[in-house]
């Protein structure tokens, strides 16, 4: 990596001149966070600064007792001559990228980001500078994202089928960000909507931060013979054929990723329906965001890293990889069941998931 303003270490990427990490992996004193998803945002760090937006979300994953700074998107602090602010990313919800300025130069590391609609948080930022780091994740020219309007539309007819059917809706989301997205679109005059615990907390923070969402229900308790049909569920991928299941009855099964744009991605599933909907860009979202930061060196961090850094090249850019730690859009990664943290207390809180 040649870039001045940030370092590779074995703790993640560090900016000496101001003395912190971005998105830090292992333990450190001050951590930037772009976001609250497990691979960017780890225990242990004596000191977080993320956007105010996202102050409960990443509270509601690390706990009560971590120290937690806040800043608006747009306003910047200085630390060593460093001045750095935060602009949305459009991932989910206080999503951010961190830009870096000193003696003229300008760094942007943009985490996770996506260029599609989405009710739930900020659209992104384009934010110019002269190194831009970027993810990769579906950097394919195979992945282009359908319209949300049409999402959530062919979603509420698949629900409004499976309730005249007389049965339950079940669908497997990423508690973090997919899971209110999808919850935003919703008709809730089709039937009632129920939610894994782990889906639940993060309602709770995402309501907690002033974003509405449609009503839901814990979906961990129900009555003994409940009747479930007509109900929409959502859960985590990780609770597909497990015990917990197998109380809904007869159901129909979707699951929501960029990856179901992938035949053989839907099969692995073995669900009724897969939904194209992702928090990453697609490959026109990726390149066009990239073009319009005005970089002229560009670092890849995970995804389809070989494919995006030969493109770039080929555009006359200085694109090199950069190894992290960072993951992207798993397709059989879940991240909702992490360790358990204190929910922010609102009317929508609710029990944790047994």
């Amino acid at each position: 990596m040649t870039l001045s303003l940030l370092t590779e270490t074995p703790a993640g990427l560090y900016c000496p001149a101001g003395d912190f990490y971005i998105d830090p992996w292992q333990p450190v004193a001050r951590a930037v966070i772009t976001h609250a998803h497990g691979d960017h945002a780890h225990f242990g760090h004596e000191h977080y600064l993320t956007a105010t937006d996202g102050e409960f979300v990443l509270r509601s994953r690390m706990g009560p007792a971590v120290h937690i700074d806040t800043l608006p998107y747009g306003e910047s602090l200085t630390h060593g001559g460093v001045r750095v602010s935060l602009h949305p990313a459009g991932h989910v919800l206080g999503s951010a990228q961190v830009r870096l300025e000193k003696d003229g130069e300008v760094v942007v590391v943009s985490g996770d980001y996506k260029v599609a609609a989405d009710p739930t948080c900020k659209p992104l930022e384009v934010v110019r500078c002269h190194s831009f780091i970027t993810e990769s994740t579906f950097g394919l020219p195979i992945y282009r994202w359908p319209t949300y309007q049409v999402l959530v539309d062919s979603f509420n007819d698949w629900w409004r089928i499976s309730r005249d059917e007389g049965r339950a809706a079940l669908v497997f989301a990423y508690s973090l960000g997919k899971a209110q997205r999808v919850l935003a679109g919703l008709d809730p005059s089709i039937g009632p909507i129920y939610c894994h615990g782990a889906v639940e907390k993060m309602n709770a923070a995402y309501r907690f931060s002033g974003i509405e969402l449609p009503e839901t229900k814990y979906a961990g308790g129900g009555e003994r013979g409940k009747d479930w049909a007509g109900a929409l569920i959502i859960a985590p991928p990780s609770a597909a054929g497990t015990p917990w299941q197998r109380k809904f009855g007869d159901v129909a099964t979707a699951f929501v990723s960029g990856w179901m744009a992938v035949r053989g991605a839907r099969r692995r599933r073995a669900v009724d329906r897969g939904f194209v909907l992702s928090d990453h860009a697609d490959w026109p979202g990726l390149c066009n965001t990239i073009a319009a930061t005005g970089a002229e060196r560009v670092f890849v961090t995970h995804g389809q890293v070989p494919v995006m850094v030969r493109w770039l090249r080929e555009q006359g850019l200085d694109a090199q990889s950069l190894r992290t730690e960072f993951e992207g859009e798993q397709d059989g990664r879940d991240d909702a069941l992490e360790e358990p943290a204190e929910t922010p207390t609102n009317q929508h809180s609710t029990e944790a998931e047994g």
